[in-house]
């Protein structure tokens, strides 16, 4: 049975360990030891080679002089139990995989976390950016406290694909906003979905007022993309359906502006003026995430062919 401390399953691991052993040098841009140092004292921890005295030194011996231990090693060594061990060690050695000074490639980095995030948030676990420097993303790690945050992993993946900055930042905002500032995190959700939708309608080279309000946009952007499959669009009952969830889809935009209008950021308050609290965030990224990505997504299916 796991120790409370230990909720990162076995199977987890070795997937995440099968993936670096095969595609990743998890060390990255520094040798073993040097990696390792970042990490653990090796002076203090014991040698499994009775011709040094501590780690540091049949490390040396086996993986940069001779090369005689297996990739993985490190992950099967009692001295750092890695696989059988508490969830914080393991997490700190991901995350240290993807700092910028192993892994100097950001590119790289992000693809990494994709790929242990697609892993550790089966046991409710995900590495996620913790702060920025020179543009350079440090990860960190968290428990995935509600559904809002795997959605923000999708929307970082959209934020990718386009172009320029601003959308890549209303992401990290709402990421630190979700659970410290609540008013924050439901006034950059409106924006967010305003910026998805103003991208799109300008890919599809449909104008807009600049100030058009959220509702209006979310309309004109259900309107503009093809959220029918050809295949179905004859179907029974398709076309009612379909319009239900559009109708729903769309108060989203209008409710959230009221939201944001009440309680989000970008308007004054009364002094006495109470917000609401970090559930209520949550609800409103949950949404703003679910109806941007839906709408890109279906942008993205009509511009390239391929669901």
């Amino acid at each position: 049975m796991n120790e409370p401390d230990q909720t990162i399953s076995e199977f987890t691991r070795r997937a995440i360990i099968d993936y670096l052993s095969i595609a990743k040098q998890w060390s990255g841009a520094l040798d073993e030891e040097e990696f390792l140092s970042r990490l653990y004292d090796l002076s203090k921890l014991p040698s499994t080679d009775h011709r040094f005295q501590d780690a540091a030194g049949d490390i040396w011996q086996h993986r940069t002089r001779n090369n005689d231990w297996p990739q993985a090693w490190v992950f099967t060594d009692t001295r750092f139990n890695l696989l059988h061990g508490p969830d914080e060690p393991f997490l700190r050695f991901l995350a240290e995989t993807l700092d910028p000074i192993v892994r100097p490639n950001t590119d790289e980095a992000w693809a990494m976390v994709r790929e242990y995030n697609s892993h550790l948030g089966i046991d409710g676990w995900e590495l996620y950016v913790v702060k920025e420097i020179s543009r350079r993303p440090f990860f960190g790690y968290r428990l995935i406290a509600d559904g809002a945050l795997p959605k923000l992993e999708q929307a970082r993946a959209v934020a990718e694909r386009l172009s320029g900055q601003y959308v890549s930042q209303q992401i990290r905002r709402l990421e630190d906003a979700i659970d410290k500032d609540p008013e924050l995190a439901i006034g950059t959700a409106k924006e967010f979905i305003e910026t998805l939708c103003k991208t799109i309608l300008s890919e599809r080279g449909v104008s807009f007022a600049k100030n058009e309000d959220l509702p209006a946009l979310v309309k004109m952007t259900i309107k503009t993309v093809k959220v029918i499959p050809d295949n179905l669009v004859s179907s029974v009952g398709t076309g009612k359906t379909i319009t239900v969830l559009l109708n729903n889809l769309g108060s989203i935009g209008h409710q959230l502006a009221e939201l944001r209008n009440l309680y989000g950021t970008g308007h004054g308050k009364l002094t006495h003026h109470v917000g609401l609290e970090k559930r209520h965030a949550r609800l409103a990224v949950g949404a703003a995430t679910t109806l941007a990505l839906f709408l890109y997504d279906s942008h993205e299916v009509e511009k390239t062919g391929h669901p």
